[in-house]
């Protein structure tokens, strides 16, 4: 589209140059025609004619703002059709190098970057986002990049390097940031695969991404107790950082995000406006400091078990104003329990119970879902995943005498329940069918036999297209069956016709027993 708007206007300014130059020549020859002027000896054959330039003849400083509107890709091509288009390229305000950019990989790449930043006139860059995959960049060089790279204008830094040892981890220029007024205006930093070791806060940053970033957790305490609008802080594998402070000073302060940060151990949040947060460490079972304002919530640990008991006891208190939940366990050791506290916001509950090899927790009572379900007096949509490769709870099958029932506690607001990995447990098939008999306002109810660890029904057609579906043990694919026959026997009956019944069974073709 750039390269359209471009070629358009340069269509305009040929045409209107041609109307000129014709009326200019027409005036001439009249003229000479009437006054005699020596201008009628000209030589205006087509053998005479000079070659001219198809570029309008515009001031420079026009070039380089319709460059700065040009996609980076656009305006390299650009480049390559003038020197006017040239010297405006060097002065292009948002640089995005990576491989699909750039069309190369590897050393190709590192040489067409260090060709693009040395040509580069280091005035007016707003944007510098640097992704390398393939081989090691020495420092030097990236040091050289990003001194060109880093001005007084700079609005957006990414900086993502290949993974490497420790020892090779590339050493951030701290001071390119933190001295002078080079950083002033960064709003969005993002590292990846490097050392960073801030001495300073950063004025405008409202987004900090930091991933398998050596950093402590003092260096960053003192980068945010310095950056007074920040909005958003990413934490992903950042091993060195046991404790995160985020002082009270960042009234800004909303978006949340820690994932595989092993070493830490606390958080300590003391923004007043914090409502987002993800995270997946053992922390989980701590308090993460003030949550009042807190809205939406996602837990997932691997290795983390009594998630949803220790959701269900301990935040309605900590946590009232959640309106999105989602919670990721490993093995519930004990059901959910049936106590005072209310999530009385929450709208959407997501619920995975998950176990990489073997059977989710046999002791777990399904059924004491309900009691969940019932200390969210608004909930709309609830879904259930549950990830096993073998089935040891009691089945239907082995009796099916008095399915329990919790009389008095209707759910009036809910209006979609998903149930992936739906098994012949006689636990799930009471919580199914108490949803279906108290869930009043319910409109849509999916029933899943085969968990394929979150994939949409998009992904898994789109595999099963060009290809097979993923695959699926023996025992859980003679599971889905059984399961199947459950749904038949005692739930369809119950479902009101006023409800849509979606019922998903393995796949016939690739997961025939």
């Amino acid at each position: 589209m750039g390269l359209l708007a471009l070629n358009r206007l340069m269509s305009m300014q040929k045409d209107r140059r041609r109307r000129r130059i014709r009326a200019s020549s027409m005036s001439i020859a009249l003229m000479a025609k009437r006054k005699g002027s020596p201008c009628q000896k000209e030589d205006y054959s087509e053998g005479s004619k000079r070659v001219r330039s198809s570029v309008p003849d515009l001031p420079q400083e026009i070039w380089h703002d319709i460059h700065s509107l040009l996609p980076l890709r656009d305006a390299a091509r650009a480049g390559c059709v003038s020197h006017a288009f040239l010297d405006s390229w060097r002065w292009h305000p948002n640089l995005t190098l990576n491989p699909k950019t750039l069309g190369l990989s590897g050393q190709n790449f590192i040489n067409k970057v260090d060709q693009i930043m040395k040509k580069h006139s280091g005035i007016g860059i707003k944007s510098f986002k640097l992704h390398h995959y393939g081989s090691r960049i020495h420092a030097s060089k990236l040091n050289n990049w990003l001194r060109v790279a880093v001005t007084p204008e700079i609005h957006e830094l990414e900086l993502s390097l290949p993974t490497v040892g420790k020892a090779q981890l590339y050493n951030f220029p701290c001071p390119l940031l933190f001295a002078g007024s080079a950083g002033n205006r960064i709003r969005d930093l993002q590292l990846a695969n490097c050392a960073f070791h801030p001495v300073a806060g950063l004025g405008c940053l409202t987004r900090l991404y930091l991933s398998n970033v050596h950093i402590t957790g003092d260096e960053l305490r003192c980068l945010l107790s310095n950056s007074f609008v920040l909005e958003e802080l990413s934490l992903n594998h950042c091993s060195e950082i046991m404790c995160l402070k985020i002082p009270c000073l960042l009234r800004r302060f909303t978006n949340l995000t820690v994932f595989d940060c092993r070493a830490l151990e606390i958080i300590e949040n003391e923004a007043p406006n914090l409502c987002t947060v993800l995270i997946d460490t053992d922390i989980v079972h701590k308090s993460i400091g003030y949550s009042l304002q807190v809205k939406r919530l996602e837990m997932f640990c691997a290795v983390e078990f009594n998630l949803v008991h220790h959701v269900r006891a301990k935040l309605p208190a900590s946590m009232p104003n959640l309106e999105t939940l989602s919670i990721s366990s490993a093995g519930e050791m004990f059901s959910t329990p049936s106590v005072p506290g209310k999530f009385l916001l929450l709208k959407h509950l997501d619920i995975c119970l998950e176990v990489a090899i073997g059977a989710f927790s046999p002791d777990y009572d399904y059924f004491s879902l309900a009691f969940f379900l019932d200390a969210c007096p608004i909930l709309e949509n609830f879904n259930l995943d549950v990830i096993q490769t073998r089935m040891r709870h009691d089945s239907i099958f082995e009796d099916s005498s008095h399915l329990r029932q919790m009389l008095g506690h209707r759910h009036d607001n809910i209006k979609t329940v998903k149930i992936t990995g739906f098994c012949s447990a006689k636990s799930m098939v009471e919580l199914t069918c108490h949803i279906v008999e108290n869930a009043t306002s319910l409109e849509c109810l999916t029933l899943d036999t085969i968990s394929e660890n979150g994939l949409s029904d998009d992904v898994r057609l789109s595999m099963h297209e060009i290809g097979e579906c993923p695959p699926i043990c023996r025992h859980m694919i003679g599971e889905a069956q059984r399961a199947l026959l459950a749904m038949e026997r005692y739930i369809v009956g119950k479902v009101p016709s006023t409800v849509k019944l979606n019922i998903k069974k393995p796949c016939s073709w690739c997961h025939a027993r």
